[in-house]
């Protein structure tokens, strides 16, 4: 692989290379982030709901109302 000019193998090989240690950490303690991308995906959809932030204060007061 290492010798083929592809670009998607050379693609596919930094990748690896870049999240090497977050994919050791998966079969080593079976840890993903999956529930920090699940949290981004409430705010961003609780966001989208408010058709936009104005008032940055009252964003953050109602998100800690909702999900602290």
């Amino acid at each position: 692989m290492e010798e083929s000019d592809l670009r998607s193998f050379n693609t596919l090989k930094r990748t690896i290379m870049v999240h090497y240690n977050d994919i050791l950490n998966y079969f080593n303690n079976r840890s993903t982030n999956a529930a920090a991308e699940s949290f981004n995906a409430k705010i961003k959809n609780f966001r989208l709901q408010l058709r936009g932030v104005t008032d940055k204060t009252f964003f953050l007061f109602r998100l800690t109302k909702l999900f602290a």
